[in-house]
């Protein structure tokens, strides 16, 4: 077969290799990208002391000084992840949120107000990620490709599509869970149960959204690579080389 001939007959199976391996190391960084954000696997621990701190002084102690517990460790894990030089954004979203949670629990008056801030932000994110997907523009879809600037043609592919939907979902289902067990045990003022969940419901379900968020991610990317190829082979047949008598 001449060169041209093997141009006219489309894209060549090392072609198709490629972009798959495209779309597989696209999909990697994916995971490695939201592992990043999450603060690596060392974040559970890092975010769960200071809860345990702020409860268990408040338990003993008074709530005052749990709160300036809660805020210096916070500060100190965040010093010990820079020196160590760990990602910045958790170490620095860490010391926020708990001063923010503290703020509300000062305000309140109460411990079991610590945990207000997180209880109310699962309601918000599972209600955004829901209305994401009955707009037809999952966030999950919409948040990888502005990330990657790949565009917003899967919407029109409706397995690709379906993919995103399943992974906003899942998102919207941890979220949910998290409002509704917090919130039971914030109104049947069980501080110790509810710093439990918090740390129990934390990353176990965020890990099991963000194994659903690489799959679909890997769906698209797949489908894409598919339906692209699928749309070469008939065009490089009905333009061959204006060369050729």
């Amino acid at each position: 077969m001449s060169e041209r001939d093997a141009a006219a007959a489309g894209p060549t199976a090392q072609d198709t290799a490629e972009k798959q391996s495209d779309g597989e190391q696209r999909a990697a960084a994916a995971e490695n990208t939201l592992l990043e954000q999450m603060g690596g696997v060392s974040g559970l621990a890092y975010s769960a002391v200071p809860i345990v701190v702020f409860v268990l002084i408040s338990s003993f102690v008074s709530l005052m000084t749990a709160i300036w517990s809660a805020i210096g460790v916070a500060v100190a894990i965040a010093i010990f992840r820079l020196v160590r030089k760990e990602p910045l954004q958790p170490a620095i979203s860490g010391v926020l949120g708990v001063a923010v949670c503290s703020f509300i629990a000062y305000r309140s008056g109460d411990a079991k107000g610590f945990f207000l801030l997180g209880i109310w932000t699962s309601l918000i994110y599972g209600g955004v990620f829901l209305v994401s997907v009955l707009a037809r523009w999952p966030l999950v879809g919409v948040a990888w490709s502005a990330l990657n600037g790949l565009g917003f043609s899967w919407r029109k592919q409706r397995r690709a599509l379906r993919g995103y939907d399943l992974a906003t979902l899942a998102w919207v289902a941890v979220f949910a869970a998290k409002y509704v067990v917090q919130q039971w045990l914030y109104d049947a003022d069980q501080t110790g149960w509810l710093a439990f969940a918090r740390i129990a419901m934390g990353y176990p379900l965020t890990g099991l959204a963000l194994i659903v968020t690489v799959w679909a991610i890997r769906r698209a990317a797949k489908v894409a690579e598919q339906e692209k190829a699928a749309a070469e082979v008939p065009a490089a047949r009905s333009n061959p080389d204006p060369s050729v008598s």
